[in-house]
């Protein structure tokens, strides 16, 4: 019986690919036939991470700079011709309610979260379309686009404006059998998570509490993220465009 979830003959980018969701990610898409371009802004992690599978090679991207995407672009074009798969992963989650949130902070998340997304899917999308086969763009948003949390203002809002911007562009590509879909990861244990966690001054609690808050027992691995992102990456999801993909164990139930 053939792989359904067999990416072979495809070529990938994967922003923020040197750690955490975005490694996991890439390596999977990797173990699946796929050729990956992984990109971060980690020169020490992300060659390293690259090697590290069949078919993967390394590119540093500043995801918020316009002519960085257009030089990464390029450079794809000249190495592989094609681009079938783009996942925009990067982002940061600074904590913070409203009122503890300045401009400043507001600012550079939206930058990070959101323009990046915004110039990779608009960058991506010329070479996407080039070989007349479609393809598939995955942006990572969150559950707090769904369900925002007062202590993440300035995350919750950004990866609101993710969830739309992935709908606008899916009934925008739809006429080139271009996808593009959503994953809202709930909590999946990262170095993000751990960050978060320490936060209450007892991070190890704070895990504790937060497993057993979790209709399934626990919080998400990264591979539980990676694993939903292979099906929208696959042929089997060829009909699905404009979805949320919640992988949460349940926890917005």
């Amino acid at each position: 019986m053939a792989n359904e979830f067999s990416l072979d003959g495809k070529v990938a980018l994967v922003t923020g690919a040197a750690r955490g969701i975005g490694l996991e990610i890439a390596c999977r898409l990797a173990q699946s036939g796929a050729q990956v371009v992984f990109t971060d802004v980690e020169p020490e992690l992300g060659p390293e991470a690259a090697a590290s599978v069949q078919g993967g090679s390394y590119r540093n991207l500043d995801v918020t700079a316009q002519s960085q995407w257009e030089d990464t672009i390029q450079e794809i074009r000249d190495q592989h011709g094609r681009l079938d798969i783009l996942v925009n992963n990067a982002g940061i989650s600074p904590a913070g309610n409203i009122e503890q949130s300045d401009l400043a902070l507001w600012r550079r998340v939206q930058t990070i979260n959101v323009e990046s997304v915004f110039l990779g899917c608009r960058t991506a999308l010329p070479l996407m379309r080039q070989s007349g086969e479609g393809g598939s763009i995955i942006n990572l948003s969150s559950i707090q686009a769904l369900r925002p949390a007062a202590e993440l203002a300035a995350y919750s809002a950004s990866k609101a404006a993710v969830r739309a911007l992935t709908k606008s562009v899916a009934l925008h590509a739809a006429r080139d059998r271009i996808r593009c879909n959503s994953v809202h990861p709930g909590g999946v244990h990262t170095r993000m998570l751990d960050d978060f966690a320490a936060l209450t001054g007892d991070a190890e609690a704070a895990l504790l509490k937060l497993n057993a808050a979790n209709p399934l027992g626990r919080v998400g691995l990264p591979l539980d993220i990676a694993n939903g992102v292979l099906y929208l990456a696959s042929d089997l999801s060829a009909w699905v465009t404009g979805l949320e993909l919640v992988i949460d164990g349940g926890s917005t139930l």
